[in-house]
C-alpha cells in the first residue's frame, strides 16, 4: 500500500512557507498569485493499513503543537481531485535517484518503531488562486516553486502507485575506440563524455592505452578525467607558467614558475617554519585533506576552507548544503580523524534586487541563491551539532552567474593521530552513506565554465545531503580512532570511490570490488558506482584483524560499513565487478602522467591605478555614512547570522554578533575547544573582490592584512596565526586573466613571509564564468552574440588564531561614555576601491597598500596592549573606514562617540579604507602604559566616547558628520532584513 501523509499548519500558526512564496513570485515580477497555501506530505508505501500510517505520522511526522493532518491512499480518489474547485494543486517532488534525506532518515526511524515501511519519498504541495493561466503556473513552477535541475512539478492530486525505484542492472562492458581518434574526434569525446580534458591530455591517455596495445574501457577514462581534473589537480596553480609584468610599457619581472603554488605560497610557508627552527608549530601543511597546527600538549588543531561554486549556481540548497558537509569531512579524513568544532562561511551574491526580466536564461534568480545557500549551510551545520560562527557576505553583479560558496571547518586532533599509512593487505572499507547517481561528474563539472545549459547538462553533478548520516559517521569514526581500528582515512568528495580509492592507493596499489559497494537502488552500473559523488562516505584502510571490532563498532551505532577492496602492493588499480575486470591502470599514469600545463600570464600594472580620486569636497558627510552604513556589503548580516546555531558545544567566547543588544559585527570568533582550559581559537577572515579591480597585488595584501587584523583585534597572538588561500578566478587561459592571479599569489608570498603567517592549506576555483546568447540589444532569448560574464577575481583568506587566555579577549562594542578613542595606523590618501567609492559612483584613487615591515609590529604592540588588560573595545577599520567602524562601535555598545579630526581633508580621514588600522576604547588612566607599548608607532588621539546617542564628527573645527545611533543602526540593519 501507498499512503500520503499531508501536513499543514495548524489554524493559529503563519503559513511562513506560503508567504515566501508570495513574497518570491513578487520579487521575480510574477504577478496574478493571490494566495498560497502550503503544506508538506510524506509518502510511505509498505504492508501498512491506515491506522498503521495514521499512528506513524502521530509517532515520528507530525508535530501536533504547530501541524494538523490527513491521510491519503494513493493513487487519489476522484473526490480528492473534485474538492479543488477554483484552486490550482501543484505537487514538488524529487527526480528519481536524487538524495531525500529526510525521507531516508523517517524510513529509518520507522523501521526502528516497527513499522513495515519499504519506501518513503518527500513532497511540497501547494494550492494557489489568482489569475494564473498555464504560462504562470508554468512560470512560477521553474522560477518559484521548484529547481528543474532536481525537482519537477505535478498539477493535481498525486496519481502515484509506487515509489520502487531502478530496475536491476545488466553488466556490459563498455570499451571506447580512442586508438585511431584525431585530434577532432578526441576534443568532441572529451566534452561529450564530460572528461573536460584538453586536446594534450586526451593524447597523453590515447599514447598510454596505444602502449597498451588496447582501448581503454569507460571507467578507465572517467577514473583519468577526475584524477587530472582541474578540480582534484589544480594543474593551473600547480603547472608551469610564464609571468611577465610590465609597466608603461616596461618589463619589470619576467619569471618561470616550475610550479606556481610550490614557488609561492607554499614557499613562503617553508620559509617561515625554517625561520622558527625548533618553535615551529606547524604539524602538516599542503599534504593532508585539513592542515594542522600545534595547539597544547594533547590536541593539535587542523583547518580547511572548500569552495561549492558551480554545484550552488545550480541548486543554492543542495550546493550549499553539501559544500559545508564536505569541508567538515576534510578534517574528519585528515590524519587518523579530527573531531570538528566550528564552521565557517564567506558568500557573493549578485544583489538580491537584480531586476528579474534582466536575468540571463539558465540563471536563479541572486535572491532565490542567497536564500538556498544560506538554508543550506544552516540545515548542515546546526543539524550536525556544529557551530558556524564566521563568514563574511559580498555584493556585486559579476556574481549573478557564478556565485561563490566558501565553507570552512576547524577541527581538533589527538597529537599522537596526525599520520596515517596505509599498508598492502589493509581493507578497503566504505563507510556511511550509500552509493547513488547524484553527484556524478562533479570532479569535472566544477573545473569549467558554466553556460545556460548547465542545469540541464550537468544537473546530475549537485549533490544533497544528509547531515544526520554524517553525524553519525563522524561519531563512529573518532570512536574507531580512539581503539586504533584503523590505520588510515579520507573522505569521497569530488570524484567518489574513484579520487579516495586512488589517493589513498597511490603508493601502494588497490584492488576494487565495485559490486559490493552499498547502493541507494538498483540499475548503477559500474561506472557510476565508481564516480558517484553521494555523500557523507569515507574510505578507511582497516587491517584485516581489526575487520570484525570495526564492523560491529559501526553496527552498534547504525552506519554501514563494507569491504570493497584491498589495498595491493602492484603499483596497479584495478577494478573488478563480480568476476570482470573493468579497468586497470597504473598509479604512477594516474598520478604522475599528466602532461604539464604551460602557459603564459601576463600584466600590465596600469597608471591608472594611481590616479587621483574624482568628486569634490562636501560641508556634510552624514548622508555619506549612511549610504554605506546601507550598502550591501556593510550593513548588517544578522538574517542569516541567527539561523546558525553558534551556540552548540558550548565553547563560544565572542560570538558573530556582539554589543549591549548582541547585534553589533564582531571582527572574529573566539571559541573554546576544551571547555576544561581557557586557551582559545580565534577564527576570522578578510576579502575585498574590488581592490582586484585597481590591483590583485594588493588585494591579496589587503586580504591577508584584513584577516589577522581582525584576529588581533579580539586578542589573537600576532605570532600564532595560521593562514589559507581560496583563489576563485576566471578563466586562466586568458594570460591576463592568469598574470592577475599570479600577481596575487606572489603577494601572499610576500606578506605571508613579512608577517610570519604561515598558509596551511588552500582551494583554488577557476573558470567562474558564465557565458549565454544575446541578442543585439543585450537581452535573451534571441540568439547572435555570445556574451561571456566573469566573476571580480576573488581572494578569501582564512586565519585561525590563538589565544592563551579568551578571558583577556575583547570585544568591538563601547563599554561607556568619558573614555578615549585612539586610531592606531596610518591613515593615508587610499580612496581607490572604497566604499565610499562605491556609493558615490566615483572611480579611481589609489589601492590601499600594506606596509610590511610597520604593519608586524602594529600587531604586536596592539597585542600586548589587549593581553595587559589596556583596551576596553577595539574595531578594525575596513569596509567605510573610519566613520563606518566608529558607528558600529557606537551603536553596538549604546555609546556615543564625538571625534575631532585635523590636518586635512576629512574624507580622507572618514572613508580611507587604509590597511593595519584599529580603532580602540581606552580610559585616561592607561594611556601612560599604551603609550610605552606603541613607543613612535602610529598611533593618535582622535575622540571621546559620551552619554548622547550619536556620531558626532569635526574636522577644523567645522561638524562633518552628525546622526543619532538609531538613525544609523537603522541604515545598517535595514537592507537584508529579511
Amino acid at each position: 500500500m501507498l499512503w500520503e501523509v499531508e501536513i499543514l499548519p495548524i489554524g493559529s500558526e503563519k503559513d511562513y512557507e506560503g508567504q515566501r512564496i508570495l513574497a518570491s513570485a513578487q520579487s521575480q515580477g510574477i504577478n496574478g498569485l493571490s494566495t498560497v497555501i502550503s503544506a508538506k506530505a510524506f509518502l510511505i508505501q509498505g504492508d501498512l493499513t491506515r491506522e498503521d500510517a495514521q499512528r506513524a505520522a502521530e509517532q515520528l511526522l507530525v508535530d501536533p503543537v504547530t501541524e494538523q493532518f490527513d491521510v491519503h491512499e494513493l493513487p487519489a480518489a476522484e473526490s480528492q481531485i473534485a474538492n479543488l474547485k477554483s484552486q490550482i494543486l501543484l505537487n514538488v517532488l524529487l527526480h528519481p535517484g536524487v538524495t531525500d534525506s529526510v525521507a531516508e532518515n523517517a524510513a529509518k526511524a520507522l523501521i526502528r518503531l516497527k513499522h513495515s515501511v519499504t519506501h518513503v519519498a518527500t513532497c511540497r504541495r501547494y494550492w494557489l488562486t489568482g489569475d494564473l493561466g498555464a504560462a504562470k503556473i508554468a512560470q512560477l513552477s521553474k522560477k518559484v516553486l521548484a529547481n528543474d535541475a532536481i525537482e519537477y512539478v505535478l498539477m493535481g492530486p498525486l496519481q502515484i502507485k509506487d515509489l520502487t525505484l531502478g530496475s536491476d542492472y545488466k553488466f556490459k562492458l563498455t570499451t571506447v575506440a580512442m586508438g585511431d581518434m584525431d585530434d577532432a574526434a578526441l576534443m568532441v569525446l572529451s566534452k561529450q563524455g564530460q572528461l573536460y580534458l584538453s586536446i594534450t591530455e586526451m593524447k597523453t591517455v590515447q599514447d598510454y592505452f596505444r602502449s597498451l596495445q588496447r582501448d581503454p574501457t569507460d571507467i578507465e577514462l572517467e577514473t583519468v578525467a577526475q584524477t587530472w581534473s582541474e578540480h582534484c589537480s589544480h594543474k593551473t596553480l600547480g603547472g608551469r607558467i610564464h609571468y611577465v609584468e610590465t609597466c608603461e610599457g616596461k618589463v619589470v619581472r619576467d619569471i618561470h614558475f616550475n610550479s606556481m603554488l610550490k614557488e609561492t605560497i607554499f614557499a613562503a610557508t617553508v620559509q617561515i617554519r625554517e625561520s622558527l627552527g625548533k618553535d615551529d608549530w606547524c604539524v602538516s601543511v599542503f599534504k593532508d585533506n585539513a592542515g594542522i597546527v600545534k595547539f597544547d600538549d594533547k590536541q593539535n588543531v587542523c583547518i580547511k576552507v572548500e569552495t561549492h561554486n558551480h554545484p550552488s549556481a545550480i541548486e543554492p540548497y543542495g550546493g550549499a548544503n553539501t559544500g559545508l558537509g564536505g569541508v567538515i569531512r576534510d578534517p574528519l579524513g585528515t590524519g587518523l580523524g579530527a573531531r570538528p568544532v566550528c564552521s565557517t562561511d564567506v558568500f557573493c551574491f549578485a544583489r538580491p534586487d537584480y531586476p528579474a526580466d534582466q536575468l540571463p536564461p539558465g540563471v536563479l534568480h541572486p535572491l532565490a541563491v542567497m536564500q538556498g545557500v544560506v538554508a543550506g549551510v544552516r540545515d548542515y551545520g546546526n543539524r550536525m551539532g556544529i557551530p558556524t560562527v564566521n563568514g563574511a557576505v559580498c555584493f556585486d553583479d559579476r556574481y549573478l552567474g557564478n556565485p561563490l560558496v566558501y565553507c570552512g571547518n576547524v577541527a581538533m586532533i589527538p597529537v599522537d593521530k596526525c599520520d596515517k599509512l596505509v599498508s598492502p593487505g589493509d581493507l578497503i572499507v566504505a563507510v556511511g552513506g550509500r552509493t547513488g547517481r547524484d553527484g556524478i561528474h562533479g570532479a569535472t563539472f566544477s573545473s569549467v565554465e558554466l553556460t545556460e545549459e548547465s542545469e540541464h547538462i550537468s544537473g546530475g553533478s549537485v549533490q544533497i545531503g544528509n547531515p544526520v548520516t554524517e553525524k553519525m559517521v563522524a561519531d563512529v569514526i573518532l570512536a574507531a580512532r580512539d581503539l586504533n581500528l584503523y590505520s588510515a582515512i579520507t573522505d569521497c568528495g569530488a570524484g567518489g570511490f574513484s579520487s579516495a580509492v586512488g589517493e589513498m592507493g597511490e603508493g601502494t596499489g588497490a584492488e576494487v570490488w565495485l559490486d559490493r559497494a552499498p547502493l541507494k537502488y538498483s540499475g548503477l552500473s559500474y561506472t557510476e558506482i565508481w564516480i558517484s559523488e553521494a555523500q557523507e562516505r569515507m574510505v578507511l584502510s582497516v587491517p584485516e584483524k581489526d575487520w570484525a571490532q570495526f564492523e560491529a563498532l559501526c553496527a552498534s551505532e547504525g552506519v554501514e560499513a563494507t569491504i570493497i577492496g584491498k589495498f595491493t602492493d602492484t603499483k596497479q588499480l584495478v577494478l573488478k565487478y563480480g568476476e570482470h575486470k573493468v579497468g586497470e591502470v597504473s598509479m604512477h599514469f594516474l598520478h604522475d602522467g599528466r602532461p604539464p600545463v604551460i602557459r603564459e600570464a601576463v600584466y600590465d600594472i596600469k597608471s591608472s591605478h594611481l590616479a587621483e580620486r574624482h568628486g569634490s569636497h562636501k560641508s556634510d558627510y552624514t548622508d555619506d555614512l549612511k549610504q554605506i552604513l546601507g550598502s550591501l556589503n556593510v550593513a548588517s548580516k544578522e538574517w542569516i547570522i541567527r539561523q546558525y546555531d553558534h551556540e552548540v558545544q558550548a565553547g563560544s567566547v565572542i560570538k558573530p554578533l556582539v554589543g549591549v543588544n548582541n547585534d553589533g559585527p564582531s571582527d572574529a570568533a573566539v571559541v573554546r575547544p576544551d571547555l576544561t582550559s581557557n586557551r582559545g581559537l580565534v577564527i576570522s577572515c578578510g576579502i575585498n573582490p574590488h581592490f582586484g579591480d585597481l590591483d590583485p597585488y594588493w588585494m591579496a595584501a589587503s586580504a591577508i592584512d584584513e584577516a589577522v587584523r581582525n584576529c588581533v583585534a579580539v586578542g589573537a597572538d600576532p605570532n600564532r596565526i595560521a593562514i589559507l588561500d581560496n583563489f576563485c578566478w576566471g578563466n586562466t587561459e586568458n594570460p591576463e586573466t592568469l598574470g592577475t592571479l599570479v600577481r596575487a599569489a606572489v603577494a601572499c608570498q610576500d606578506i605571508a613571509v613579512a608577517f610570519g603567517t604561515p598558509f596551511v592549506s588552500g582551494k583554488d576555483s577557476l573558470n567562474n564564468e558564465f557565458s549565454y546568447e544575446v541578442d543585439s540589444k543585450g537581452v535573451s532569448p534571441v540568439p547572435s552574440t555570445r556574451k561571456t560574464v566573469a566573476i571580480p577575481s576573488t581572494l578569501l583568506i582564512t586565519a585561525l588564531g590563538q589565544v592563551a587566555d579568551v578571558e583577556t579577549c575583547v570585544t568591538m562594542d563601547l563599554k561607556g561614555p568619558d573614555n578615549l578613542l585612539y586610531l592606531i595606523g596610518e591613515t593615508k590618501d587610499e580612496m581607490g576601491g572604497s566604499h565610499y567609492n562605491l556609493v558615490n559612483d566615483l572611480t579611481g584613487g589609489k589601492v590601499p597598500t600594506v606596509d610590511k615591515e610597520m604593519a608586524p609590529k602594529i600587531f604586536r604592540a596592539l597585542h600586548q596592549a589587549i593581553k595587559q588588560g589596556l583596551i576596553l573595545s577595539c574595531h578594525d577599520l575596513s569596509e567605510g573606514g573610519l566613520a563606518v567602524a566608529a558607528a558600529e562601535m557606537a551603536f553596538a555598545g549604546g555609546v556615543g562617540v564625538e571625534i575631532a579630526l585635523s590636518n586635512g581633508e576629512a574624507v580622507k580621514w572618514l572613508f580611507s579604507e587604509s590597511n593595519t588600522r584599529f580603532l580602540i576604547e581606552i580610559k585616561a588612566t592607561k594611556v601612560a602604559q599604551f603609550a610605552m607599548i606603541f613607543g613612535d608607532l602610529s598611533s593618535c588621539r582622535v575622540g571621546i566616547t559620551t552619554p548622547e546617542r550619536c556620531v558626532r564628527v569635526t574636522s577644523d573645527g567645522s561638524t562633518v558628520v552628525n546622526a543619532l545611533l538609531t538613525e544609523l543602526k537603522a541604515c545598517w540593519q535595514m537592507p537584508l532584513d529579511l
